[in-house]
């Protein structure tokens, strides 16, 4: 898999009028798993649009391989960064197959042709999901797991080497969440994909990410490998949330405890980020 230079110079951007990012810097790392992540409003899909060119900064720029994306004609673009929007529209009556062969339009000539690559490209996307059998089945049949990996599938048979997805977990139970994440690690070990992602499961997001972003009221506040990022102080200050941060007894992530004001276990003098766990008798 190609490696590309994916960057954000000083992104100022927003919609309707409102400013939502405030300059914000940043270097995807190629060939890796980045998750994005923040409070509810901090600007996370709207930098994952900003970087998609589906909004246009107001002032700054983000650049493809030292080019502006705004420069570079719309399918040239849509052969390296795939996007998966969160909560796509399913056209109506629509079948799988026919709707993972939607990714193969950046790949077709002006006239539309299909291609026995744009076959096989459709053919393979399916397999990677495990979704073969599934080709025939109209949309709306489909469970809710099923149908995100229908539509992970669409952006596969794009064949890009970026992929952008904005919250592919939302509506999942934990099964199909697990699922979902571990299809996609798959993809970027197997096939060397760099996939940026937005979650708003901490922890989840901690133990599939190669890289973190944390985003807090538009501004991009830390940035770094898990066990660099996730503190109790960073997320008291992009989540508001006072916790303890412990190790994933599975993974040796960081893993986060939210700590509210009921069901804690010997608090210490009111929170200071130390509490007894009684579980295994020692303090964090």
């Amino acid at each position: 898999m190609k490696q590309h230079l994916l960057e954000a110079r000083n992104l100022v951007a927003g919609y309707d009028g409102k400013i939502i990012l405030d300059r914000v810097s940043l270097q995807i790392p190629s060939n890796q798993i980045s998750v994005i992540m923040g409070a509810n409003a901090s600007g996370k899909s709207t930098l994952l649009k900003t970087l998609a060119r589906l909004i246009r900064p107001v002032s700054g720029e983000v650049l493809l391989d030292g080019r502006s994306i705004h420069a570079i004609p719309t399918k040239q673009l849509a052969r390296v960064i795939g996007l998966l929007p969160q909560s796509p529209v399913v056209p109506e009556g629509i079948k799988v197959v026919d709707l993972i062969g939607r990714g193969r339009y950046p790949h077709q000539s002006f006239f539309g042709a299909w291609s026995k690559q744009d076959e096989e490209a459709v053919a393979e996307a399916m397999e990677i999901m495990n979704i073969t059998e599934l080709a025939d089945r109209h949309m709306d049949e489909l469970s809710g797991g099923q149908r995100q990996r229908v539509w992970i599938g669409m952006v596969l048979a794009q064949q890009t080497d970026i992929l952008l997805l904005d919250e592919p977990t939302t509506y999942l139970d934990i099964t199909h969440q697990i699922e979902i994440l571990d299809l996609l690690t798959d993809l970027n070990r197997k096939y060397g994909k760099t996939i940026v992602m937005v979650l708003h499961d901490i922890n989840l997001s901690a133990r599939y990410a190669d890289y973190l972003f944390a985003m807090r009221q538009g501004r991009l506040v830390a940035e770094g490998k898990p066990s660099e990022v996730i503190t109790s102080q960073l997320i008291q200050d992009v989540f508001g949330l006072d916790c303890v941060v412990v190790e994933d007894p599975v993974s040796g992530s960081p893993s986060v405890v939210p700590v509210g004001r009921h069901h804690v276990l010997h608090p210490v003098a009111g929170f200071a980020g130390v509490y007894t766990i009684e579980a295994d008798k020692r303090t964090v």
